[in-house]
């Protein structure tokens, strides 16, 4: 299983990471989403993680944009 640590912004609450939880976990080849608020962290594990620029486009989407 691999897994993918990702820096986002704007995440202030534990609804903005139920938000991306809910969002991401739809995607193709996530198996579990982790998101850590004090430090705006996305933690992914699953077998066929999507691209980067694939997280990037549906996290931005979800008003979460990648930092950095």
């Amino acid at each position: 299983m691999a897994t993918r640590e990702l820096k986002v912004q704007n995440v202030k609450c534990g609804g903005c990471a139920s938000a991306i939880q809910t969002g991401l976990k739809d995607m193709a080849g996530i198996d579990s989403v982790e998101v850590d608020v004090a430090s705006g962290t996305v933690t992914l594990e699953g077998n066929s993680l999507p691209a980067n620029e694939a997280l990037a486009a549906k996290l931005a989407e979800l008003g979460y944009p990648i930092a950095g």
